[in-house]
């Protein structure tokens, strides 16, 4: 039998108000939520566009906002342009207040260098001069001081002129603010001036061997250079019958041996110096690479028995050994 269920006024009412509810959050024809969805799209954009500004004026590592330099210049360009027009990565990095005293310190050295070089020259003829007039020894001396003092001032402001240059370089490298890391700072820096990517890298220990191995080389090379230079001098004034240095006491084939002999020298270890360089430069690479390789403390080796297996064409068989093993 069916029995016909009729609700009561308070299930009525509950029934009714449900579907309000429920036509009220669902409907698509009602527009009072319209408003609300468009300032909460129009402050989501807002945030999302401040965020991205945010962004971009933090962000200088790729794009820099310059007047001058609108993108960012990779370091070994602006390295490149810097070996050109000195000052340049000074200008890049917003340090142009270097580049007056670059110019002064590096300028006036070259100066005062020249200066001295034109002096020693005079010296020089004069003493040629002398010497080639038979002078006596006491009147010899004082010019050859005198020359030796000018060539000694002329070879430390040639230096010093240099080593102000290649200092700026240096100064460019280590003040980049670009995306590059310290790998590539230190082989550039070692590029420049070896030396300077094993003091980037705190391999202070280094430095001095790397100098030293380069001022033995230099001066080796300007040594066998002197001598090459002085036998081959006289080896022309004896092929030509003219008196040499030495007064005849050796034959030209003599001096045509110690002549090449020098220049062999004065060669390889030009080369020498050359595959130094590179040398030093692989150093302050591998070195900088090492030094952001993280090794774990977690090390062990356990030696411990194994069961291995053989297989060959008609058989396998088992044997028993011991394992070496290495976590870390």
């Amino acid at each position: 039998m069916l029995k016909e269920i009729v609700p009561t006024a308070v299930e009525k009412i509950l029934t009714d108000d449900s579907s309000k509810l429920h036509q009220t959050a669902v409907s698509p024809a009602d527009t009072s939520l319209k408003p609300l969805k468009g300032e909460l799209a129009e402050t989501v954009a807002a945030d999302s566009t401040k965020a991205g500004k945010h962004k971009r004026r933090d962000d200088t590592s790729t794009v820099r906002y310059s007047a001058l330099f609108r993108d960012t210049i990779p370091l070994s360009r602006m390295t490149a342009i810097s070996l050109i027009a000195p000052g340049f990565s000074q200008l890049y990095n917003k340090q142009a207040w270097k580049i007056p005293i670059l110019y002064g310190v590096t300028g006036g050295l070259a100066y005062l260098g020249f200066q001295q070089s034109s002096k020693y020259k005079e010296i020089k003829k004069e003493y040629n001069s002398l010497v080639s007039q038979n002078a006596a020894q006491e009147q010899l001396d004082p010019v050859q001081c005198e020359m030796i003092r000018y060539n000694t001032r002329r070879t430390v402001f040639f230096v010093g002129a240099i080593a102000s240059y290649l200092y700026f370089l240096c100064d460019g490298v280590l003040n980049y603010n670009g995306p590059e890391n310290s790998v590539k700072k230190a082989t550039t820096l070692s590029t420049l001036c070896p030396g300077a990517g094993q003091l980037y890298n705190r391999s202070y220990w280094k430095v001095p061997i790397v100098v030293g191995a380069f001022a033995t080389m230099g001066y080796v090379i300007d040594w066998n250079a002197r001598g090459y230079n002085r036998y081959r001098k006289a080896y022309n004034q004896v092929v030509n019958g003219e008196p040499d240095e030495f007064e005849g006491r050796y034959s030209a084939d003599y001096l045509k041996n110690m002549k090449d002999n020098f220049r062999r020298n004065r060669d390889l270890c030009i080369i020498l110096t050359g595959a130094l360089y590179l040398l030093n430069i692989v150093d302050a690479h591998v070195d900088a690479h090492l030094k952001d390789y993280d090794i774990s403390d977690d090390l062990s080796v356990r030696l411990e028995p194994t069961v291995f297996q053989n297989y060959t064409m008609t058989r396998s068989t088992y044997g028993v050994g011991m394992s070496l093993k290495v976590a870390f």
